[in-house]
């Protein structure tokens, strides 16, 4: 089987501002939403059978407490903000795994399903649909892959070197010393990628670099480290059945027409439908 793991909020963002532009800034109440199921069932339409969605329930995580400049969710649009809940609740709905996160973030959530998922013997390939460099240390060789939906690129571990000059494992050190301003840290000052892929390729991790390498900026470059690690502990599920779609819970119909779109539902239930008959036609 083949594992699908979607940033959920990233792909809220995409739709919204995607729409807006559209729309010429007239808003729908939940149109990003609608954006996002339609993107995902087509996934499952394409023959995604296993897949899991994590969110951003709350802006904020653990790492606030650790870099008092770190991402908030100060700034963004209040439209966008109240389809966050709803988008959890409508997935749910739809029978997708999601994943709510409050003290990690989703990206934590995408690396530590990435990490469980990969474990399992019966899984081909983990694919993570976020265009986020913070996903490229959760890369490994052809088998956990980090896919790009707007620019159609597939991302394995010699694409990560290729992009990046180091290895995935290295990429939370090379996000330290660069910085990341979608995230709110500077990194090192003077340093910049081609340094820091060529530091990280003679020394290897910051905790390796000689005393004179970063000098005063050791002990920053080291938080800002523990800022770009994702964790990969996070008891998401058990066992990647889990995640396998079986149709929506009753509550989509409900859903479907809160949302205004019947082609929400009339698409879940053809599929729901086509897939019953594929494994009522199995030997």
């Amino acid at each position: 089987m083949i594992v699908h793991l979607i940033d959920g909020t990233y792909e809220l963002f995409r739709q919204f501002y995607g729409r807006r532009r559209a729309t010429q800034g007239e808003d729908a109440p939940f149109g990003a939403v609608i954006g996002v199921l339609h993107s995902v069932l087509e996934m499952i339409e394409q023959g995604g059978t296993h897949l899991g969605v994590a969110t951003d329930h709350v802006i904020e995580s653990f790492r606030n407490a650790l870099w008092p400049d770190y991402k908030t969710g100060e700034g963004i649009d209040p439209t966008l903000l109240a389809q966050f809940h709803p988008l959890e609740e409508s997935l749910v709905a739809m029978g997708v795994a999601v994943w709510p996160m409050t003290e990690l973030e989703a990206d934590d959530a995408l690396a530590s399903a990435a990490e469980i998922a990969s474990r399992d013997d019966r899984v081909q390939q983990v694919c993570i649909w976020t265009p986020d460099k913070d996903l490229a240390q959760s890369v490994r060789g052809d088998r956990v892959v980090q896919v790009d939906r707007k620019s159609r690129k597939i991302r394995n571990a010699a694409g990560v070197r290729e992009k990046f000059g180091v290895e995935p494992a290295l990429i939370p050190d090379f996000l330290a010393l660069v910085g990341d301003s979608a995230d709110g840290y500077p990194g090192i000052a003077g340093i910049g990628t081609v340094t820091a892929a060529r530091l990280l390729n003679q020394y290897g991790p910051i905790e390796d670099f000689p005393a004179t390498v970063l000098g005063d900026g050791r002990d920053r470059a080291l938080l800002f480290k523990q800022l770009a690690t994702l964790r990969t502990d996070a008891p998401l599920f058990r066992d990647v059945d889990e995640l396998e779609w079986r149709g929506p819970t009753d509550a989509f119909a409900a859903w479907a027409q809160r949302l205004g779109d019947t082609r929400l539902l009339d698409r879940v239930t053809t599929h729901r439908r086509e897939r019953h008959d594929r494994i009522e036609s199995r030997p």
